[in-house]
């Protein structure tokens, strides 16, 4: 009867906490487990007063158009917020104070315009940031800074002009969408800078880009890499000759268009091995000439190597040879080399696809094997030499051995199982033991000898084979116990 009023009496506590917490809260609100949903209910602000525990806050469909500082501080648990649809202009400073444990963050739909620098800087766990279908027409360059854990941001169908790619270098994982928006041009050389992981995950499609050969060549490159980017949308990827909006053409599919652009794609992979524990170098091949030429690799480890290398474990020289120092295993991969002509704004790529060859581990197996093998030889010939040539120091006789060993006639049990020929003894009436093979373990024998079984080591007990010089030894321990065959 305790344990039910003890467990009774939490129960209506928080039933209790609950109706109080759906008193101050607007008539149409849910609540399901750690998730509160005010969806659809013409809301202009988000309640003040909101459950501790919650988890998951759902506003969407209404008609918010601000969000005070602080608004969502002193939920602990808070992981995701969703305020689609709405009428946000913009966010107060201060607005995610005290809640960094957002993962989620669901912007979209809005009349959002400026993503100013302050907007994210409190949310350094989020990992997802839904920003499309807004009005967006500029993004600041420190917005998405500090954001290490960010891995989608979602910023399609707005009116981005352009984009600070360099801000995004810190990101080692990101999936970009800037899709649907009005840029004209790109920043090729910011692009190009990022880490291939970012380019691969950075969605450019459907834009009002002027038909440019830097951004052709661009794509082209994706192309070849099979990014998802381009290899999903590859019919998106338009731009407008001469920025003539009537007259819009496809990057990849109309390719005389492009066919006097002096720009080239490397479609040759090359393909080298290198020994570990040894130098490679890797030669930059290219069909550009001149005196302003400059080259630069991309490792396998995404690592950007420009003259005179890393001073660690690759070297490059200035004619664009890269030298792998000592190769290890961790070397092996695809190495991209490119080289610019400043001069004529004209560069070029080529990939060398590296294995390290390691130590073959058949070798040790076979060294192994062959050791042992040796081993079993040269035991089975010192057997053998122990078996025939040592020198019985009993002076064996063809006459068989008297009934009574005597002091002069004693053969130790070691040199009875070494003799090559057996001693004719009888296993039973009329039998002998076989003269035709050499006997390492005697056969036993059933005959007793004064009372006593005779000494021998039979097949069957391994055990009894002993090698003592006394004849007497060996019986004596035998003396209480019957030999059964």
């Amino acid at each position: 009867m305790l344990c039910a009023q003890g467990v009774a009496a939490p129960l209506m506590l928080s039933s209790f906490l609950l109706q109080l917490v759906r008193a101050n809260l607007p008539s149409g609100c849910l609540i399901a487990s750690d998730i509160l949903s005010c969806t659809n209910l013409g809301l202009d602000q988000v309640p003040v007063e909101l459950p501790v525990m919650v988890a998951t806050l759902d506003f969407t469909y209404n008609h918010i158009e601000s969000l005070e500082e602080g608004c969502f501080a002193g939920l602990f648990n808070i992981d995701t917020i969703r305020l689609a649809h709405n009428q946000l202009s913009r966010l107060t400073p201060g607005t995610f104070r005290n809640t960094s444990n957002i993962r989620h963050l669901d912007l979209s739909s809005n009349q959002l315009q400026i993503i100013e620098q302050h907007y994210f800087q409190d949310l350094v766990g989020i990992q997802e940031l839904l920003l499309y279908n807004n009005r967006i027409v500029r993004v600041e360059s420190k917005a998405l800074s500090g954001l290490r854990n960010l891995r989608k941001a979602y910023l399609s169908h707005n009116r981005l002009t352009d984009f600070p790619f360099f801000s995004i270098q810190e990101h080692t994982n990101l999936t970009l969408d800037l899709s649907s928006n009005r840029m004209s041009s790109l920043p090729v050389k910011d692009i190009e800078a990022l880490e291939e992981s970012l380019q691969r995950g950075l969605f450019l499609h459907n834009n009002t880009l002027t038909c440019d050969c830097s951004i052709y060549i661009m794509f082209k490159q994706w192309e070849h890499r099979s990014f998802n980017a381009v290899r999903d949308f590859r019919e998106e990827h338009t731009c407008l000759p001469h920025g003539e909006h009537r007259a819009q053409v496809r990057f990849l599919q109309h390719v005389k268009l492009f066919e006097n652009c002096p720009l080239k794609l490397q479609e040759e992979t090359e393909s080298l091995t290198a020994k570990a524990g040894y130098s490679k170098k890797l030669d930059c091949r290219t069909s550009l000439n001149g005196t302003h030429l400059t080259y630069w690799w991309v490792s396998p480890n995404k690592e950007y190597i420009a003259p005179p290398g890393n001073n660690n474990t690759l070297r490059m020289y200035a004619n664009g040879t890269l030298e792998i120092l000592a190769a290890q295993e961790r070397d092996s991969g695809v190495y991209l080399c490119m080289a610019q002509n400043h001069q004529e704004s004209r560069n070029t790529t080529y990939e060398v696809n590296v294995t390290v060859l390691m130590p073959h581990p058949e070798q040790d197996s076979f060294n192994t094997g062959f050791t042992t093998l040796l081993g079993c030889v040269v035991s089975l010939i010192l057997v053998l030499m122990y078996l025939y040539l040592t020198p019985c120091r009993c002076w064996c006789r063809k006459q068989p051995l008297p009934v009574t060993p005597s002091p002069a006639n004693e053969c130790s049990a070691q040199s009875s199982i070494l003799t090559p020929t057996p001693p004719a003894t009888t296993e039973g009436p009329g039998r002998k033991v076989s003269n035709n093979k050499h006997v390492v373990f005697l056969e036993p024998i059933k005959e007793a000898q004064n009372g006593r079984p005779r000494a021998a080591l039979a097949l069957e007990h391994p055990k009894l084979a002993v090698t003592r010089s006394d004849a007497d030894s060996v019986t004596s321990v035998f003396s209480d116990t019957t030999i059964v065959p």
